[in-house]
């Protein structure tokens, strides 16, 4: 399964917010067997985002498209999804009222808050979901996220995209086997190694140098797992063991 992740908002441009959303998802996904094979990060941009969920759409098993969902004025990225399959809004009345329940007992637990705030929630505006979008809601998040053919729409917020994810994670999947080779190496001399592995395996090789003390790695992936145990015995033969700690 190939997926595609964009990542929606002017902030992580900006680098005002870490986009923490990347690599929690990328390796989510890996752990399922599913392949990440685009990353991409845009504005808030509803032309931009559309046409890049349009071409991803078609590119790829899956998209995941996160950030961008609310009531604010820069909070496109629904709207932008919509645009991309060709589809309306709609106010779907099951996602209406779970959103207007959630505002009454929110109302009720914080009603000094609410009145500070003068919150003027705008239920059809914040329900509204692409024609026929299959609707994602829990507990953590107030906006609905949506899955529209095979764009999954979630929100930026960690804790609500974690649990939205949580709620579809089943639907993502794949054949794909990972190990990898602890080596002191230098990733400069790996050259031969990586060349060679990719000439006699069928299987992806990519190296990550040493950081902050710990040893660089091999890491083979493919979707034998046979082959994908070969290719690291190859590698580790001829790959230098990482040095022990001095503890």
């Amino acid at each position: 399964m190939d997926v595609a992740l964009v990542t929606v908002g002017d902030e992580l441009l900006a680098g005002d917010t870490e986009n923490t959303n990347a690599t929690w998802l990328a390796r989510q996904l890996t752990e399922r067997g599913a392949t990440v094979t685009r990353m991409l990060t845009i504005p808030d941009d509803r032309a931009l985002i559309a046409s890049r969920v349009r071409e991803y759409a078609d590119a790829f098993d899956a998209v995941i498209v996160t950030g961008g969902l609310g009531d604010t004025p820069d909070d496109l990225t629904v709207e932008a999804v919509a645009d991309a399959f060709d589809r309306d809004m709609e106010v779907q009345p099951a996602v209406r009222e779970r959103i207007a329940e959630k505002a009454r007992r929110y109302r009720e637990a914080n009603p000094e808050r609410y009145e500070q705030h003068d919150f003027d929630l705008d239920l059809d505006e914040t329900s509204a979901l692409p024609a026929g979008a299959r609707p994602l809601q829990t507990e953590a998040s107030f906006n609905p996220g949506c899955v529209v053919e095979n764009v999954y729409v979630f929100p930026g917020f960690p804790g609500e995209l974690k649990e939205m994810f949580d709620s579809v994670a089943d639907e993502f999947g794949g054949d794909a086997v990972s190990d990898s080779v602890p080596t002191s190496t230098p990733e400069g001399a790996l050259r031969d190694v990586l060349d060679g592995v990719r000439e006699r395996f069928d299987v992806a090789v990519g190296s990550y140098p040493a950081r902050q003390g710990k040893s660089g790695r091999v890491k083979v992936t493919g979707t034998d797992p046979a082959e994908v145990e070969r290719a690291i015995e190859w590698v580790d033969e001829r790959v230098a063991d990482p040095e022990p700690d001095d503890d």
